[in-house]
């Protein structure tokens, strides 16, 4: 029924993703790993879902199952190779995975996440949630965000304005972070109890040792270690934003007050099914733009330009079945 545009679609579409330098995409590529929609016909095994049922699918599509990372349910991590929704390796009939950015998905029945009833008058705004909610939920929840804790989130884009929901709803008290000042009110709006304009200097000092935990939506070049300095002791920066280029940091950043710079992917599929039980109990859903599908080469342009709120989301019913 929907599907949410993530920035990686953009990234794979446009064959920017390199290993070695070589382009990591396979043409044709049919992105899209934020779906949501209802069950229209199951295998004769099925036995966790049914025609008509709300679910969604989020990056991953299968993983080996057998290892430890899948054991301890973080298939994202699968040491065998997970299979992600789209421009993946498919293990079972061959080929290559193709996306959300379709009329009709077919998935196996362990990597579907039920939506609850709750959030069936806002499908579209859930559909961002499949990756852009579980890759902001999952630091927050690791690293302990909540009451008594100042959260950090550095840009509000996609991921960022979902982090300040999600950080907001657990009881955090939130710092934004933003090189805009047209986004202050905003920030506020989402839930930022207070917002920093990082370009100024006098702003960032307020926030030296405010802060236990920082999550980095941004996937441009900036500067790591204007935010380490601002942590408290023990406190921890994590990166879920991509910056195409090596990045530098200062070793004495991390020194100085025991803190600790790491990064996250998404969450695997018990985890995700965790966050949209969350957003479904705190009633959060993500900032959406709908679009039709024959429009997605302009909401590519648009997002290049930080050019939506928050998220552009395509409605499936526009496509010839």
């Amino acid at each position: 029924m929907y599907c949410g545009i993530c920035h990686s679609d953009i990234h794979t579409a446009y064959g920017e993703w390199k290993i070695n330098g070589q382009c990591i995409t396979t043409y044709p590529c049919v992105p899209g790993h934020e779906i949501v929609g209802r069950v229209t016909e199951v295998g004769s095994d099925v036995t966790s879902v049914k025609v008509g049922d709300l679910v969604g699918v989020g990056c991953l599509v299968d993983s080996c199952r057998i290892c430890p990372a899948c054991k301890d349910n973080e298939e994202q991590h699968c040491e065998n190779g997970s299979t992600g929704t789209y421009c993946s390796p498919e293990k079972v009939i061959g080929g290559f995975t193709y996306g959300g950015y379709s009329s009709e998905f077919v998935v196996d029945e362990d990597f579907v996440i039920h939506i609850p009833n709750s959030l069936s008058e806002s499908l579209a705004a859930v559909a961002p949630l499949l990756c852009a909610g579980i890759t902001t939920y999952s630091p927050l929840r690791r690293y302990g965000a909540g009451p008594g804790k100042t959260v950090g989130v550095i840009g509000l884009g996609g991921l960022g304005h979902m982090a300040v929901k999600l950080a907001k709803a657990m009881g955090a008290h939130v710092v934004l972070f933003t090189t805009s000042a047209n986004k202050v009110e905003d920030g506020k709006a989402l839930g930022a109890s207070e917002v920093i304009i990082s370009k100024d200097p006098e702003q960032m000092k307020t926030m030296v040792n405010k802060i236990d935990l920082i999550i980095d939506t941004v996937s441009a070049d900036h500067d790591f270690n204007a935010y380490l300095g601002l942590l408290r002791r023990n406190g921890s920066l994590i990166l879920v934003g991509l910056p195409e280029r090596e990045q530098k940091f200062a070793p004495f950043a991390l020194v100085h007050n025991n803190v600790h710079l790491g990064g996250s992917s998404i969450g695997g599929i018990k985890e995700t099914q965790e966050m949209i039980d969350f957003c479904a109990k705190h009633n959060i859903t993500s900032d959406i733009e709908i679009i039709d599908i024959k429009d997605v080469n302009k909401a590519y342009e648009r997002v290049l330009k930080s050019d939506v709120k928050y998220r552009f989301v395509i409605d499936n019913s526009t496509l010839k079945k």
